[in-house]
């Protein structure tokens, strides 16, 4: 199903997200940002590299019908700046600025700083089962495991985790805009902290592409880990490093959330 619905994104305007991505009152937000991405990757065409996209969530994006739209702003000799929108009822509800870059050759290498974690694979990580009815709907499309830090809502003394993911869907031929909606599977680095269930959410995530392998399934692992920068006045920003199952560094993510606790 989550083959066909970004295949579908790609090709035309409008889509409907379909039951079973709930996150609280909105829509899982690794959705979100791959139904504009994979709309963006058709617009500008599949030479040119997504290396980094910064995603706004304006509002909550709800169960069914919505529009996408695309606004190439400059597309140069090896770079292309775009935008994509995601509207219901007219209204914006998320906003994706993305830049493009064509591979050329450069003198200047160097190499991956952060190295991944040796916390076991898959099998030594704790399963993060769907209970439906206490964790969000969308965690029932992923497989994840925990290996390093605390579970939500624990009362850790200090923030952060690290494990491993993938979506629970059969996906043949696994892309960058697949692995965009998977990121965001996690939840915020300092819900671990929280001595009771309370609302947390992504206000801006900005994704960089470094490495994208080739060759990956659905049935692929991705290692996972996060830190937290600094949290205070209700807002905490953190920093993730996402590697594939043979330890190339293949991502950064950052992002910027409100806390209400």
């Amino acid at each position: 199903m989550l083959d066909e619905l970004l295949k579908s994104a790609a090709l035309q305007e409008s889509v409907t997200i379909p039951e079973g991505w709930g996150q609280g009152r909105a829509c899982y937000g690794g959705l979100v940002a791959a139904l504009m991405c994979s709309r963006l990757r058709h617009a500008v065409g599949e030479e040119r590299v997504l290396r980094s996209a910064t995603v706004s969530f304006v509002g909550p994006v709800a169960v069914g019908p919505a529009r996408l739209t695309v606004e190439v702003f400059r597309s140069g000799k090896n770079v292309t700046q775009a935008e994509a929108r995601l509207y219901q009822n007219d209204e914006v509800q998320a906003v994706l600025l993305a830049s493009f870059g064509a591979s050329r050759p450069s003198q200047i290498i160097v190499a991956p700083q952060a190295i991944a974690p040796e916390f076991g694979g898959p099998d030594a990580g704790q399963a993060l089962p769907f209970i439906a009815g206490l964790v969000p709907d969308f965690l029932q499309q992923m497989d994840m495991k925990l290996n390093q830090g605390g579970l939500p809502f624990s009362g850790a003394a200090t923030p952060d985790f690290g494990g491993w993911m993938r979506f629970r869907h059969e996906i043949p031929a696994f892309s960058l805009t697949h692995l965009f909606g998977l990121i965001d599977c996690w939840p915020p680095a300092v819900l671990p902290m929280f001595k009771t269930i309370a609302n947390a959410s992504s206000m801006c995530w900005t994704l960089e592409f470094l490495d994208f392998p080739e060759g990956k399934t659905g049935e692929s692992w991705w290692q996972y880990q996060v830190r937290t920068d600094v949290s205070a006045e209700g807002y905490a920003h953190t920093e993730a490093n996402i590697w594939d199952d043979t330890g190339r560094l293949v991502a950064i993510s950052r992002q910027t959330i409100a806390i209400f606790a």
